[in-house]
This record gives C-alpha cells, structure tokens and sequence, in this order.
C-alpha cells in the first residue's frame, strides 16, 4: 500500500484545492493578525486595538458574551501563552487549536487533491461546529 492509498479522503478538483489554499492563507493571516496585538492583561478587549467598539452585551446588560475573549485568547495562543489563552475564553482555545491544525491539514488536503483522512466532510464539520456551540455556550453560562 503506498502513502497516497493510506490518506483516504474524498477527492477534490482545482476549485477545492484553491479554497484550500484559501483557508489556509485566511487562517494563517488571522493568526498573523493576533500575534501583531498585545494580549488585554483583563483577559478580554484585544479587538479595541483594530480600532472596534466594546463589547455590546458588556455595555448593555453587563454580562460578558460568548465571544469575550476570543481575541486575547488568540494573541495568547501564538505566543504560546495557553494557560492565559484557556482563562480569556476556553472554548476560543479549543477553536485556536483547531484552526492551527486546519492550516497544515488544508494545505496538505490540496497537495494531495484529497480530503485527507474526511470522506464526507459535512459530518465533520457539523460535529466540530456543535462541539464549539456547546463549549461556547458552557462558557458563557459559567460567566453568568
């Protein structure tokens, strides 16, 4: 059996080698993005420095949303800093984690012009999505 027989995957053409190579430049620019910011030492408010407004569910009901934190936790998370990423927001570290391993898992899915070890991606994705709710929405319950 040869390497590229054990990489099962659903085959991909130009288009989805290229939205590959897409995703992978768009990941890689955002982890580019949290690694030029300094992390809020509050644990949350990072995005302000692109020059964004607070965080609406702070200012109205003055709560913490299921996003707060997601950027310090990212510009903790390039800097290896995981201890500090998971207290920002611990589902944004379980995020972080993922989008650091789709980078190298899309470009090699458009080297080999497979989905790599993903023969039907919709429940992969749906999983990993609902997994990112829950998280997210345990999170925000546990700040409440």
């Amino acid at each position: 059996m040869t390497f590229r027989e054990t990489l099962v995957g659903l085959p991909i053409g130009r288009t989805g080698r290229a939205s590959l190579v897409g995703l992978a430049l768009f990941l890689a620019g955002g982890f580019a993005a949290a690694a030029w910011l300094q992390p809020d030492p509050r644990g949350y408010g990072t995005h302000r420095q692109f020059g964004l407004p607070g965080c609406s569910a702070q200012v109205l009901f003055g709560i913490r949303c299921p996003g707060c934190g997601m950027t310090t936790c990212f510009s903790n998370f390039v800097r290896g800093d995981w201890a500090a990423a998971a207290r920002a927001n611990p589902a944004g570290l379980l995020l972080a984690t993922a989008c650091a391993g789709l980078i190298p898992w899309a470009l090699g899915s458009a080297w080999f012009c497979r989905l790599l070890w993903v023969s039907d991606p919709l429940p992969v994705t749906a999983s990993f999505l609902g997994l990112f709710g829950i998280a997210s929405l345990i999170v925000w319950w546990m700040r409440l």
